[in-house]
Formats: structure tokens, C-alpha cells, sequence
């Protein structure tokens, strides 16, 4: 009985994770839910928010101003290439002209510091919104670099390169 491995890896094409799972329940799941934390901030920026935050002392208050413009941005930001992915997906536009709308998202950036005591005075529900933002925004760079191909930017001239380019086709980056 004669095994023939003499097929290569590199003849079988990869499956790309990122345009799978933007087509995906889950994909679906996080979209419900960025829409519902932008919903939930407005409504707490619009509501409690506003008057948790007269009760702040100076500084406290313009760390409210400013995280919840940061907070705002991001959510903003994330809902807008959702919303991009999402058109794609149920084919109102083509991926070509969500990408150039999508050069004018920035999902990187508007970071937020989690620490210390201009942190410990926001209102709890202000620093668990900006929380959630945080790993939701996370969550979706990762898809959007998988969408993208990030990956396929990883030079294949060293061994290191090498091998970073092999686990990436193997697990469904790009070439």
C-alpha cells in the first residue's frame, strides 16, 4: 500500500476566515450588537449621562467631555464599517466601493485611558460604555485585518517571514 504524498499544501487554495465570517450568524450577532451599544450610549449620553455629569467636579467633568467625545467617535467609527460590511454582504454595494468608502474610517485610534484617578471619577456607566467600546473596537479590527489581508504585507524574504507567510496561508491569511 503505497501512501502518494506528493501534493503540496501550496495546491490546495486557503479558506479565507474573513470573508466567511463576514457573511456569517456571528458577523450578523456583532453587528446587532455594535448597533445596540451605539443605541445604548446615545440614550445614556442623551439621558442619566447628562446629568451624572453636572454632578462631576472640574476635572472629572472635562474627562467626562472628553471621553464621551471618544467614546462617541469610536462607536461611531465602528458603526460605520458595520454598516459598509453589511451592505456588501446583502449586496447593495460592490466590495470595491465599500473600500473606498471604508479609506475614511479609522477604527485605530481614540484610545482611552482605563486607569487612574481622572478615570476612577467617570460615572460607572460611562467607563463600562467605553469599556465595551474598547473590546468591540478590538474585535473589529481584527476582522477588518482579515478582511483585508494584513497579513499578505509580511515580507517572505527571511525565515521568520517565511514561516509567518506559511501559518498565515494555513490558517486562511493572505499569500
Amino acid at each position: 500500500m503505497s501512501n502518494d504524498n506528493s501534493t503540496t499544501r501550496d495546491d490546495v487554495a486557503p479558506i479565507v476566515f474573513g470573508r466567511r465570517f463576514a457573511h456569517s450568524e456571528t458577523f450578523k450577532t456583532l453587528f446587532r450588537e455594535g448597533m445596540a451599544l451605539v443605541e445604548e450610549t446615545a440614550a445614556y449620553l442623551d439621558g442619566d449621562g447628562r446629568s451624572e455629569s453636572r454632578e462631576l467636579m472640574r476635572t472629572a467633568s472635562l474627562g467626562y467631555a472628553t471621553e464621551s467625545m471618544r467614546l462617541t467617535t469610536r462607536l461611531m467609527q465602528i458603526a460605520s464599517w458595520l454598516l459598509l460590511q453589511r451592505a456588501v454582504n446583502d449586496g447593495e454595494m460592490t466590495p470595491e466601493q465599500a473600500g473606498e468608502e471604508q479609506a475614511k474610517v479609522r477604527l485605530r485610534g481614540y484610545s482611552s485611558s482605563v486607569t487612574g484617578p481622572a478615570w476612577d471619577e467617570l460615572p460607572a456607566r460611562l467607563r463600562s460604555l467605553i469599556e465595551r467600546s474598547i473590546r468591540l473596537q478590538e474585535r473589529v479590527i481584527r476582522l477588518d485585518d482579515a478582511l483585508s489581508g494584513a497579513l499578505q504585507d509580511v515580507p517572505a524574504d527571511n525565515p521568520v517571514g517565511h514561516q509567518i507567510s506559511r501559518l498565515a496561508r494555513a490558517f486562511g491569511g493572505a499569500e
